[in-house]
């Protein structure tokens, strides 16, 4: 009987029509994840002075989300691989819109906290099964580049939460700003008729008639043949585990980008949450320090972009090592006394190097784990990587606590760039020596035949 092999199809595939519409609904989820996780940042410095909140305060308040993000992406990083990645989404997004909304209703710092975290839920389910869709889908020349531009979204969202707040909180208060996140639920129907499901997905549910259909929309006039099966190497049906992720030879490198995830998610959130106020200490105004937010974010999409097209074409693991090397230096001389277009140019920098690097993670976690186990490994990469970013928030209100001066306060902020370059180069060793391996391994492991 004919087979037909579902990766050889999409990842041959041209991209077309189908191929844009899922980027751009999962960059438009990533927009709405952005703002929501920049709007602490934003308030900050308005919260901290109405409510009266040292700088330890503030820096605990802003983990609750981050406590949440940690469990979503771990809870919800796995179930979708059960229930679906579409399914999966839909629940995040729904839950963090609903949440951030309440938020706005917050009028003490425990009710904040407690819509934070629920916030922090939904956040952090829909970031790996969204980069693992995206991913799922792109063509094989393009991935990197698909996913990178997928998500500067993420760091678009951010710029939407600095300049609406540039504009918003003066006028209208903190509250506003929450608000704001009625929109997104106004957008719900539009994902649930065009977001498509997984095909891995469907091919393991059996589900090939509907399989066979998005794999007609990835390749649009291509004759697939009528009664062939479906065959995915990695989609054997077994049910995926904790332990498949270190299985294979995959143990180093699984360790190494948790470390890495760790180390980046400290210092997005780290500057995130507390380069406004840092800045604002410094003697720069309100709507100056959140133009530097803005700048940071712009950097974030700019740097994403630019290291998914370098991706392509180079080895990602090596392009990633380098970002967090540039990172390191942009952000050790944001507390020196330098020009204003000198400043803006190095918090750029640090945006394409910090916010940017973030994705590039993402992107070469899916591109490490196979289909079966992708938004587990995601989900537990950016699981783990969200006790950095609990870390980070706190950081920064000890450091701001005992009155450091602002150059070892960046200083500080640059520290994990250095860990997270030297765990990423033992993964991109790692992965070199799993590729044979893996590759005799594919060749062998018995296929998951699926009948049209």
């Amino acid at each position: 009987m004919q087979k037909l092999d579902v990766h050889e199809v999409i990842d041959n595939a041209r991209f077309n029509g189908f191929h844009w519409v899922v980027m751009s609904l999962c960059a438009l989820l990533l927009i709405f994840d952005g703002y929501d996780l920049f709007i602490y940042g934003v308030v900050l410095p308005v919260i901290m002075d109405e409510w009266g909140l040292t700088p330890l305060q503030a820096g605990a308040l802003g983990s609750y989300a981050l406590f949440g993000m940690m469990f979503g992406a771990l809870l919800f990083g796995t179930l979708a691989d059960h229930i679906g990645r579409k399914k999966g989404i839909i629940i995040c997004f729904a839950l963090f819109s609903i949440a951030t909304v309440a938020n706005g209703f917050a009028s003490t710092p425990t009710e904040f906290g407690i819509f934070r975290f629920l916030a922090g839920l939904g956040c952090g389910g829909l970031m790996p099964n969204v980069v693992a869709l995206m991913n799922e889908y792109a063509p094989k020349k393009l991935r990197s580049t698909l996913v990178a531009i997928m998500f500067s979204g993420y760091s678009l969202g951010g710029m939407c939460s600095a300049g609406l707040g540039i504009f918003l909180l003066p006028r209208f208060g903190w509250e506003v700003m929450f608000f704001a996140a009625i929109v997104p639920l106004l957008l719900l129907p539009v994902i649930l008729r065009y977001l498509p499901e997984s095909v891995g997905f469907l091919v393991r549910q059996g589900r090939t008639e509907e399989a066979r259909a998005m794999l007609q929309r990835v390749q649009p006039g291509a004759r697939l043949p009528v009664n062939a099966t479906l065959e995915m190497v990695d989609t054997s049906g077994h049910k995926t585990s904790l332990l498949d992720l270190f299985r294979g030879g995959r143990l180093l490198g699984t360790l190494s980008i948790w470390v890495a995830f760790f180390c980046c998610l400290l210092m997005v959130y780290a500057l995130g949450s507390w380069l406004p106020k840092l800045m604002a200490n410094a003697g720069y105004s309100l709507g100056s320090s959140l133009s530097f937010l803005l700048a940071l974010n712009f950097g974030g999409m700019f740097g994403a972009i630019l290291g998914g097209w370098l991706g392509d074409r180079f080895d990602l693991g090596k392009v990633v090592v380098a970002f967090f090397a540039v990172s390191v230096a942009s952000i050790s001389l944001l507390g020196f006394k330098t020009p204003m277009p000198v400043l803006y140019t190095l918090i750029t920098i640090a945006g394409a190097t910090v916010i940017g690097t973030q994705i590039l993670l993402y992107a070469a976690a899916a591109q490490f784990y196979g289909l079966s186990i992708r938004s587990t490994g995601l989900g537990w990469a950016s699981g783990i990587g969200r006790n950095g970013a609990i870390v980070g928030p706190l950081l920064g209100g000890a450091l701001l606590g005992i009155n450091l001066p602002l150059q070892l306060n960046f200083i500080a902020f640059a520290i994990p760039g250095v860990i997270a370059a030297l765990a990423m180069t033992l993964f991109v060793l790692s992965s070199r020596r799993q590729t044979a391996p893996e590759q005799a391994e594919e060749m062998a492991a018995p296929l998951a035949p699926a009948q049209v």
